[in-house]
């Protein structure tokens, strides 16, 4: 008979190859290191052959881990929609998703329309602010589920997806070529102002910091006037930006991962389910971004 994988094995061997560590998986899937280690122990068993290998103190996949990251991705993912469809069904009260308003624009309307169809009765109740704020929030219970830019979360959580951070100008002015560089900016905790001034500071470009907001809008906003320069991640694009690249004199920015923060202190049936729209709704956007 062949053997059954077991999807809890499959959740955690997904979060080691995410994390790139045992400790810090287990802090993903809210397990002792021990049991982690157990349960790759006897997943390995199943497979007949290993899927880790050590490389210093990261965990890296072997060549069959690899092939069976991909499946074992499909099948969690395949096991949380069942779940969500089947439970889901009837469910009733009051979720709490929190999200930046740079990434709100792009993500919102896909995940609401998805949860709302699924889930009529269920109210949803959305907070834009920063990362940093955010994650307070998660620690204080405030939130069920927050979207945040993974480098700025300090912690574990589940990647949902990886942007391209891109510079843009309005395509109505040239205010790009002027010196110092005016630059529109989020805060100072930001990571992406951070890697915009590391960039310019790596090529010597001139530049000042003209406008600084926790608001995307008020950003956005600066740019789009030409009054500045700014970064924004690829989702965030809107019409009158314009890219800036090499042949315009800007170096490429470091890409950054998106992850899920869940409330550690309490877990309900409804933000699982939001969890799992999130999840979909954003893998739906990868495939029209394909496309496109």
């Amino acid at each position: 008979m062949t053997p059954l994988l077991d999807i809890d094995q499959l959740r955690t061997f997904v979060a080691i190859a995410e994390t790139g560590s045992f400790t810090r998986a287990a802090e993903v899937v809210h397990k002792t290191q021990s049991a982690v280690s157990m349960q790759m122990k006897r997943l390995e068993e199943r497979l007949g052959r290993p899927i880790f290998e050590r490389d210093g103190r990261a965990s890296k996949l072997t060549e069959d881990g690899e092939r069976l990251l991909d499946y074992a991705r499909r099948i969690v993912k395949l096991n949380a929609e069942a779940l969500s469809s089947v439970a889901g069904a009837g469910l009733t009260g009051r979720v709490r998703l929190g999200v930046p308003d740079d990434y709100a624009e792009r993500y919102l309307p896909e995940i609401m329309a998805r949860f709302s169809r699924s889930h009529p009765e269920v109210e949803l109740t959305v907070l834009c602010e920063p990362t940093t704020e955010l994650v307070e929030r998660i620690d204080a219970g405030d939130l069920d589920l927050a979207i945040v830019t993974h480098v700025v979360a300090n912690r574990p959580c589940e990647v949902i997806r990886r942007e391209r951070l891109v510079w843009v100008s309005s395509n109505r002015h040239a205010t790009h070529l002027e010196e110092p560089l005016p630059l529109a900016l989020s805060r100072p905790t930001c990571p992406m102002r951070r890697a915009a001034i590391e960039r310019l500071q790596q090529i010597g470009r001139p530049h000042r910091i003209l406008y600084s907001s926790g608001n995307a809008g008020a950003v956005s906003a600066a740019v789009l006037a030409g009054l500045a320069v700014s970064v924004v991640p690829e989702s965030g694009l809107r019409p009158g930006l314009r890219v800036l690249g090499p042949g315009d004199g800007f170096a490429a920015l470091p890409a950054f991962d998106i992850g899920l923060l869940r409330n550690r202190h309490e877990s309900s049936v409804l933000a699982d389910a939001l969890a799992t729209h999130i999840v979909q709704g954003l893998d739906n956007l990868a495939e029209v971004d394909a496309a496109e």
